[in-house]
């Protein structure tokens, strides 16, 4: 209960924090988010670029958990992980509030859970992101850190990266108990411990994690 109650009162301070004390709204917001959807990235600091594809990549790093998660629950998952893509932490901490431990994964996995749960689509990812990143190596820090002051979108953006970052290991108990190990207590400790390094850690996990087998 208090994982329920912690979840959504962090659920309600977000949403709050984003709308009443963010940084005001820039009038360019609107032709920033279509230049950055539409690829159209000049003029634009390659530390916003890289920012906005990884808010398009981390719903599909937590796509590959809690549609798995979401086998047992009472409340279904897709609606919330849907929604991710265009809400991130805002659509993902309610199903974390509402959410009950789930450390079984029962009967057959189709084929969308199959590729979820694949190291293919894992690697994928990383070499996606790892390219994303690299835009952030010639942006200009002074620049951001400016616009994260000034600028609503900006700053709602990033604090969302950091929030889906300190969320994401909150899923890894769950989701390991369900796999099987060689050596299993160690094995377990190490990439629980890799998945809470932001971002990169939980493409870590992804890859090292077995895949889990379909029980009858």
């Amino acid at each position: 209960m208090l994982r329920k109650i912690t979840f959504g009162v962090l659920w309600i301070g977000f949403i709050s924090y984003a709308f009443v004390f963010a940084p005001p709204e820039d009038p360019h917001t609107f032709e920033l988010i279509k230049n950055l959807s539409t690829g159209n990235w000049q003029n634009i600091n390659p530390i916003i670029i890289a920012l906005f594809n990884i808010m398009g990549i981390w719903p599909f790093i937590y796509s590959t958990i809690v549609f798995i998660d979401g086998r047992n629950q009472k409340i279904p998952a897709w609606p919330f992980a849907t929604a991710s893509f265009a809400l991130g932490a805002f659509a993902l901490l309610p199903y974390l509030a509402l959410r009950s431990e789930n450390r079984e994964f029962t009967g057959q996995k189709n084929l969308f859970l199959t590729i979820l749960d694949s190291r293919i689509l894992a690697i994928l990812l990383t070499l996606t992101s790892l390219g994303t990143l690299s835009l952030a190596f010639s942006g200009d820090w002074s620049n951001f850190w400016q616009q994260w002051h000034n600028n609503r979108f900006i700053h709602v953006m990033t604090l969302d990266f950091i929030m889906l970052s300190l969320l994401f290991p909150t899923l890894v108990t769950d989701d390991l108990a369900k796999r099987d190990f060689k050596n299993k207590e160690m094995t377990q400790k190490i990439i629980s411990q890799l998945s809470l390094i932001p971002f990169v850690g939980a493409l870590i996990y992804l890859c090292l994690r077995p895949q889990i087998t379909s029980s009858k």
